[in-house]
């Protein structure tokens, strides 16, 4: 609070957006407790605007960059689509994980479908689909003038003296629109509860976009283009940071409305040029690490009338490239002469058929059945270790192993999904839902060959502080999953719900670890870590999601006042025994909300149990229970302008995320002792929107 600048936030209202025919027909597949709506944006990462969903948590990375985690499945396990276009990590770190490529100011909408979803909402992911849409292009009514439009929104927190600003433009006829969104946010090093600094936990991040769109007689073609940059992004919880990261992408759109059914088409191309080294004080020297990735792909879906519902068929392709090298330090006995090739001309391409029926059986029973077929080919390059000294030797005899014998490999992946409604009236419904999803090693797991040290310890997205060598002979992970969900609610959108939400997933080939050697972080005798190399074991994740909402009070003087909170808990385990990484523990949310006029308010408690089931290969911290307050208020200051303030973390408690990983970028300034990363302390959170 001593650093509260003048901070500005933004308050954004989420339209709701139009939903495809196929959803019009039936209720969508989703065996997730809804989440609490609160109108809450977060200034920086996106990934934490379903922060409020029970079973949804995000593990902590850079400032952008955290890592969603679903039912106990995170980060390469959910499909993550924005605006259709499907992206991957290329990085070793994940630290430019796909959400990160869009800010939550240019978001519209976000859709969480987890444990059993649709074979139409993606594959390639054995945990579920998060859908992400930016914002839609506009057109005015027929007839009508020019129709012009736009916004303008400014953030900031005191915990890390954090600003973000973001600006909407657009312009359209009745056929024809035209928009612009950029978002710009940066944040110094934020203060745990004890008021203390996390080190090398500052960020900046730059987004851009424009939509062009025209519509006519039933169809409409839009194209989205954007560029990111993040000049830095400290990772208090890895060996490494970002120093550099620039994206750009394209993105083509069809839909078109036909006598015989609905079409649509997509075409997508991103590029990402990614920078990791040292750019704070709290870690020096000199070692750059360089990747280059390309996503492209396309799909095509047809959505066709049955007499009862709908038939929906697509085809799908996606390519990812990903070059991964470390150019040689000049003067360096162990990083040079030569440039270590870390993944040299990785490929990973999936071609996709996939056919849903949705039915409407009679007033009380639906059903939605789906089967997809993806074959994946993947492929590396020759790679080389930066020398031939005694220094690099672990990595020049893994080196030649790896080059010796071939790299391709070719899956074939079955998906299958089934979900039946019960509606017996219009105070509840009942969802069954069985699926089989499968996913494929991603490029580092299955060609990460370096078997030194310190190249171990470059690919590490789980911020435990370990080192990770792939496997090219991994199975693709199969996971069967059984859930069911209980709706009971009246009284409309502001009326009362509960939802119950039970679910058990058995996975075969799990991708897990082995362990291969102890080593200490840092040479740092008092921290202990692990050499891992990446293992398919069999396990199995399960646990409930509760949901609620109940109406308190109502009257024209004081308002309404509604209480709602969630709980969720989860456990994994592999089958040969020991607990699985990044398991959360039994949490809740508790808040009562109140509106009046223009003025809407909340006041929530969050609390989460201590965590002690944790995974021992990985030395995976325990961390203490707690239970934090959070307050947000707004109001319409007119129909142009809104206003909010809020207060995180009220009484200032010092807690450790229980899936913040470890905290290696103070390993020095505590001693040499390995913990567990400090989360946030108190802050206050204040904002300005303007429309016009």
């Amino acid at each position: 609070m001593k650093h509260l600048p003048l901070l500005i936030s933004l308050a954004i209202a989420m339209p709701a957006v139009a939903q495809s025919r196929a959803e019009d027909v039936l209720p969508e597949m989703k065996v997730i407790v809804t989440a609490i709506g609160d109108g809450y944006r977060p200034a920086a990462d996106t990934a934490l605007m379903l922060s409020s969903t029970p079973g949804y948590s995000v593990a902590a990375g850079g400032g952008v960059s955290g890592l969603p985690v679903v039912n106990g499945f995170a980060d390469d396990r959910i499909k993550i689509r924005i605006d259709g276009m499907e992206l991957t990590s290329a990085c070793a770190n994940h630290m430019n994980a796909p959400l990160s490529y869009i800010d939550p100011q240019q978001v519209q909408r976000i859709r969480l479908i987890a444990g059993v979803t649709q074979v139409s909402a993606g594959g390639d992911s054995i945990a579920g689909t998060i859908e992400v849409q930016s914002n839609a292009p506009v057109f005015a009514q027929p007839g009508a003038a020019l129709l012009t439009q736009g916004s303008f929104a400014v953030s900031g927190r005191s915990v890390n003296n954090s600003v973000a600003t973001s600006v909407h433009a657009s312009a359209a006829s009745d056929t024809l629109s035209i928009g612009y969104s950029g978002a710009y946010t940066r944040g110094h090093s934020y203060d745990d509860g004890h008021g203390r600094k996390v080190l090398g936990s500052l960020f900046e991040s730059i987004n851009e976009a424009i939509v062009l769109a025209a519509k006519g007689q039933g169809q409409q073609l839009t194209l989205r283009a954007g560029v990111q940059h993040i000049p830095y992004q400290g990772f208090p919880n890895q060996y490494m940071d970002m120093t550099d990261n620039h994206g750009q992408f394209a993105n083509l759109a069809y839909q078109g409305a036909f006598a015989w059914g609905v079409f649509d088409a997509r075409a997508y191309w991103q590029q990402t040029d990614h920078e990791m080294g040292f750019f704070t004080p709290e870690r020096t020297g000199t070692m750059p690490m360089l990747t280059h990735g390309r996503n492209t792909g396309y799909a095509l879906m047809a959505s066709l009338p049955t007499a009862a519902g709908e038939l929906r068929l697509g085809q799908e392709w996606h390519g990812f490239r990903l070059d991964d090298y470390w150019p040689a330090v000049p003067g360096s006995m162990m990083m040079g002469p030569r440039t270590y090739l870390n993944i040299n001309d990785g490929k990973r391409d999936r071609t996709v058929l996939l056919g849903e029926l949705a039915t409407r059986h009679d007033a009380r029973w639906s059903s939605v059945l789906g089967l997809r077929g993806e074959s994946v080919r993947m492929d590396s390059g020759d790679v080389q270790s930066y020398g031939t000294n005694m220094m690099n030797m672990p990595d020049v005899m893994a080196a030649r192993a790896f080059n010796a014998r071939s790299r391709s490999q070719r899956d074939t992946n079955i998906d299958a999904t089934a979900q039946a409604t019960f509606t017996p009236d219009t105070a509840s419904s009942y969802e069954f839902a069985l699926a089989r999803k499968v996913r494929s090693p991603n490029l580092y797991e299955r060609y990460s060959w370096g078997r030194g040290s310190m190249a171990m310890t470059m690919t590490n997205w789980f911020g435990d502080g370990n080192g990770y060598v792939g496997d090219i002979d991994l199975k693709p992970e199969t996971a069967y999953t059984a859930a069911f969900t209980a709706d009971w609610h009246g009284g409309g959108e502001e009326g009362w719900f509960l939802r119950v939400n039970p679910y058990y997933s058995k996975v075969d080939n799990y991708i897990d670890v082995d362990v291969l050697a102890p080593f200490h972080p840092y040479m740092q005798m008092g921290a202990n870590g692990n050499l891992l190399r990446f293992a398919n074991h069999d396990a199995k994740l399960y646990g409930a999601n509760l949901a609620w909402q109940l109406p308190l009070a109502s009257s024209a003087r004081w308002g309404r006042f509604m209480a709602m909170g969630n709980a969720a808990y989860t456990r994994g385990k592999r089958s040969d025994g020991g607990d699985l990484y990044r398991m959360m523990p039994f949490n809740a949310l508790l808040a009562v909300e109140h509106k009046l006029g223009a003025w809407s308010s909340r006041i929530e408690t969050k609390i989460v149990a201590r965590k002690d089931k944790v995974d021992a290969r990985r030395f995976e911290p325990a961390t203490g229970g707690y239970a934090l307050v959070n307050l947000r208020s707004s109001v319409a200051l007119s129909k142009m302008a809104s206003l909010s303030a809020g207060v995180s973390n009220l009484f200032n408690r010092a807690y450790a995320d229980p899936l913040g990983g470890v905290y290696l970028s103070g390993l020095q300034a505590q001693g040499g002792a390995m913990r567990a990363l400090p989360a946030e302390g108190r802050s206050i959170d204040v904002g300005l929107q303007l429309t016009f």
